[in-house]
């Protein structure tokens, strides 16, 4: 004997997810009550927004920056608020330049620590750089400002240079 009907009920506004899959680990189907559980893991960070039906994921203590310098002046591409806990951060930041008339380019690796006392943020020594450039592109840096640490790039006279950068960190209170 055979049946026929509908898994679920498209007509409505409620439609049913059957499975989700994910980058590896196979197709994950909904328990008996019809719920399946995305979860973070170490430094990772779920948000299920159900008016916009999404779940957004992050990896947290990483910050993303772009920014531009048109002649030789200085843009800060990440700025992170330390906070109001009082406490040392270890950051480590990877910066790309890139020039496209010369063509030309950079790459970067900063590495310092910061320590907050809640309302103002200390560098705890001078950055560690690691540079690849083609030309010698100006001052790359992780600076303080008030109760933030910066990622900040200063540009070449006569050029544009588009920047991209890459900051995290660890905290401890």
């Amino acid at each position: 004997m055979s049946q026929a009907g509908i898994l679920s009920d498209s007509t409505t506004a409620l439609a049913d997810v059957e499975s989700l899959t994910g980058d590896s680990g196979g197709i994950v189907y909904p328990d008996a009550a019809n719920n399946i559980d995305i979860l973070g893991g170490t430094n990772i960070t779920t948000v299920g927004v159900p008016g916009s039906n999404s779940i957004t994921i992050n990896q947290d203590n990483i910050v993303l920056g772009t920014g531009q310098t048109i002649g030789a002046v200085t843009a800060d591409i990440i700025t992170v608020a330390a906070g109001g806990t009082a406490g040392a951060y270890q950051i480590e930041a990877h910066i790309v330049g890139f020039e496209s008339t010369t063509p030309t380019s950079g790459a970067y690796r900063l590495v310092n620590g910061a320590r907050t006392t809640g309302s103002a943020t200390t560098l705890t020594g001078s950055t560690d750089k690691t540079v690849n450039e083609e030309v010698a592109f100006n001052d790359i840096d992780i600076i303080a400002s008030g109760n933030n640490f910066i990622v900040r790039v200063t540009g070449i006279v006569g050029l544009t240079i588009s920047w991209s950068a890459k900051l995290q960190y660890v905290f401890a209170s």
